[in-house]
């Protein structure tokens, strides 16, 4: 069957192009290493003890809160 050429300007083939371009761009990476840093600076201010699985447990969770909340964030955006 025939299929016709679709539009390069098309919502789904920009959406397509765009999200390459971001992803080519490791923001995921940069966004991960924020959280990161910002978590290793604030638990070094809080003198806390703990043990390498509950840091990471408790990096998990803190990234994972602040990622949902960007999240909802967006959600709210106007359009």
């Amino acid at each position: 069957m025939f299929n016709p050429p679709s539009d390069p300007n098309s919502y789904a083939d920009v959406l397509k192009r765009m999200l390459r371009r971001v992803q080519k761009n490791k923001v995921d990476d940069q966004i991960l290493e924020t959280i990161q840093q910002v978590f290793e600076r604030e638990l070094g201010m809080e003198n806390a003890v703990l043990s390498r699985p509950e840091r990471v447990r408790l990096y998990q969770q803190i990234a994972r809160t602040i990622l949902t909340d960007a999240l909802e964030k967006i959600d709210r955006t106007k359009k």
